[in-house]
């Protein structure tokens, strides 16, 4: 029976290093239920689909005729983003003229009479919370010696040397040609260990309704520092301050994709994936599944145009010279067999389900997206991380806090920077996702002209193959909760991918 940790954004367990060395526990909303998202005031939310690079007059005329209002008009890609208080627009607008698929994005949920009860019970989320538990450590830097002279806070990065990403700082620190976006929760701007790298110009929120918002406010952290922990490994500046990224003089972008509710709508990675294809930015992070579904299966029509607008906006972003990589997930599932889903929808009371190859984990399953496991301070797979023999292409340091390293604060997290201009420690895929886009930063950095998908055959090609376990089996605390079963021998293929991601090799 799998266990999903409900988590949409993969990342949990903070502990904040303030700027005076004191520690304290930052509430986050990937570690508690959230509140019922409140009904659209236009009604229900969805994507109607057209032809890719066409004219979309038709489409918005029958979304318009359906009972629907346009909201957004994506013909790049042939898709619209629509609202309708009409339950059964989806089906409607199906039938018009030039309308190719249609379907909600949200669950209709936003049309119910009385608003939902909470995603997960009191119970489920005290679990997630026993599970993710927060460390009271404070990390002054006081202890050792810096692994990245000048950073003081760099000696608590196991996750650095794991990578040799340390050793790859002596010949690259990344180019400012190298524009990174974050999609997730905004990027606090004013850090002092991001300041340097944010490019505010190509910065973006996609959450009023997927629609681009480029005011300062709309892709700034309000509900959440993950996307702050998430920018601080890939570009956290090489300072004097705090810790170092993995590609400390790239610039970052901050696309907010995460709303106050925690929740990553379609129509909200949408327009991330767009606005990274037409603004030079070269790779992009995903540490998120898209909701509310966690697995959106091919069967369902509603779920079908949904997969197959986010697949098209992935695929222009891909084509116009992107890398992007997301985050395989924390579940410990495998998802390579069939899954037993009894988290979906998230927004609303789920309904248990038995899913096979039709069902994808979206982003990260979509073809040409690097899908990332995560690895402890051993380099062995994270108790928690998704894997799978053909999803895992690369693995990366994720976090284990039941692996302690031999660090001065012995916390098997990864160390980055959060919110209020602190570092604090956090776990999970979307910490490793962070660790092979800062390596694909590097690459892009080196070779500046390799087109994405040369930059993703160097990413695997570099990485150091890591073997399955013996028996293929990994029972990390014996207690057979976390038990999984790894395909591929000494290839390690089905926890690991091609491997273990090196940072030295993408730069020589």
């Amino acid at each position: 029976m799998h266990r999903p940790s409900r988590l949409r954004l993969l990342g949990a367990a903070v502990v904040i290093a303030t700027a005076t060395g004191l520690a304290t526990v930052a509430g986050q909303a990937s570690a508690a239920p959230a509140p019922a998202p409140a009904a659209a005031e236009g009604g229900a939310h969805f994507v109607v689909l057209g032809d890719e690079g066409h004219n979309l007059s038709q489409v918005e005329r029958a979304v318009r005729d359906a009972g629907g209002a346009v909201l957004q008009s994506w013909p790049q890609i042939g898709v619209v983003v629509a609202t309708s208080p009409n339950a059964d627009f989806a089906a409607t607008v199906r039938g018009k003229r030039g309308v190719r698929g249609a379907g909600a994005t949200r669950n209709l949920v936003e049309l119910a009479a009385t608003p939902p009860a909470a995603r997960i019970s009191a119970a489920e989320a005290n679990n997630v919370r026993t599970l993710e538990a927060t460390q009271a450590v404070i990390t002054n830097g006081g202890k050792g010696t810096p692994s990245d002279a000048g950073d003081p806070l760099s000696v608590n990065q196991w996750d650095l040397k794991a990578i040799k990403a340390d050793q790859a700082h002596s010949k690259s620190l990344g180019s400012r040609d190298v524009v990174v976006g974050v999609l997730d929760s905004g990027i606090e701007a004013t850090h002092p260990d991001l300041a340097p790298n944010i490019d505010a110009s190509r910065s973006v929120g996609c959450t009023n309704q997927g629609v681009p918002d480029t005011s300062p406010a709309a892709w700034a952290p309000t509900t959440s520092d993950h996307g702050t922990h998430v920018a601080g490994t890939i570009a956290a500046a090489k300072n004097g301050v705090g810790v170092v990224g993995i590609a400390p003089n790239v610039r970052l972008a901050s696309v907010k994709v995460v709303d106050d509710g925690g929740f990553i709508y379609p129509e909200y990675a949408i327009c991330g994936f767009v606005w990274a294809a037409e603004h030079g930015i070269k790779v992009t992070n995903n540490s998120y599944f898209i909701d509310p579904w966690y697995l959106w299966c091919r069967t369902d029509a509603d779920q079908r145009a949904v997969l197959t607008a986010v697949t098209r906006a992935v695929d222009y972003s891909a084509h116009r010279g992107v890398v992007n990589v997301a985050a395989l997930g924390n579940s410990n599932w495998d998802l390579s067999h069939d899954i037993t889903d009894s988290g979906s929808p998230d927004n609303g009371t789920p309904v248990p389900r038995e899913t096979g190859r039709e069902c994808l984990s979206i982003p990260a399953e979509i073809d040409g997206v690097v899908g990332v496991s995560a690895t402890g301070a051993t380099n062995q797979k994270s108790y928690y991380s998704n894997y799978g023999r053909t999803e895992t292409d690369v693995a990366a340091p994720g976090g284990d806090a039941k692996v302690i390293p031999n660090t001065p604060d012995a916390n098997g997290r990864i160390l980055s920077t959060v919110v209020g201009g602190g570092w604090g420690y956090k776990q999970g895929t979307s910490m490793a996702s962070p660790h092979a886009v800062g390596v694909v930063a590097l690459i892009r950095s080196t070779h500046k002209n390799w087109s994405a998908d040369r930059v993703i055959d160097e990413l695997r090609d570099d990485a150091d193959r890591l073997p399955c376990p013996p028996g293929g089996t990994y029972d990390p605390d014996g207690t057979g909760v976390w038990k999984a079963t790894c395909e591929g021998g000494n290839s390690g293929r089905g926890f690991y991918g091609s491997g273990l991601i090196d940072a030295l090799d993408a730069v020589r």
